[in-house]
């Protein structure tokens, strides 16, 4: 597959089949973050692995925050179920000290955002599914995971095989929507 089959053909995955990941699958998914560009080649992203059913389980458990779903609708967290049940988890991480804070940007959120998005398209390339899972408790998640207080989690990735293909595209808006040549024109 390539590059832009992989990026117009990848679709959020919540559903997994109980299929374990082949160890090449996955190694091939992380050396596609390793790749990753980042901030002075600083490479502050961080890892965790997660296969053990017990702590996904209790990783699911800290990914329910009712205050941001409520607004939406939402009983719980649409992912959450994704995060028990896909035989790998992968916790991305930042380390703010190791990328660069200009002007108050700070950019291991683009540089962890840069990685994830390669191991999301890895993955599918592989034949594998996975969705970014943005809304957890930061901070008992920390210690669940032993992940030291200066090191910033940035997002949850449940890993598989799809239970199912994932059909049709989701909507996206026009070019027209979101480009704008030479200046912002309104």
């Amino acid at each position: 597959m390539d590059t832009l089959e992989a990026i117009r053909t990848r679709r959020s995955v919540r559903k997994f089949s109980d299929r374990p990941v082949e160890p090449e699958k996955l190694q091939a998914v992380l050396e596609a973050v390793q790749m990753a560009p980042s901030w002075a080649n600083m490479q502050c992203w961080r890892f965790v692995v997660v296969e053990d059913p017990d702590m996904k389980a209790k990783i699911s458990e800290l990914s329910y925050v009712e205050a941001y779903f409520a607004p939406k609708g939402y009983k719980s967290n649409p992912s959450r179920k994704a995060l028990a049940e896909a035989p790998v988890v992968i916790v991305a991480c930042g380390v703010p000290t190791d990328s660069g804070d200009l002007r108050g940007q700070q950019y291991y959120l683009t540089d962890v955002g840069i990685a994830t998005e390669n191991l999301m398209l890895a993955a599918h390339a592989v034949g594998l599914g996975t969705v970014f899972v943005g809304v957890f408790d930061e901070e008992n998640l920390g210690y669940l995971l032993d992940i030291p207080p200066e090191v910033r989690i940035v997002g949850l990735f449940p890993l598989g095989y799809p239970q199912e293909e994932p059909k049709g595209a989701p909507p996206r808006k026009s070019l027209d929507e979101i480009v704008h040549y030479e200046k912002w024109k309104g």
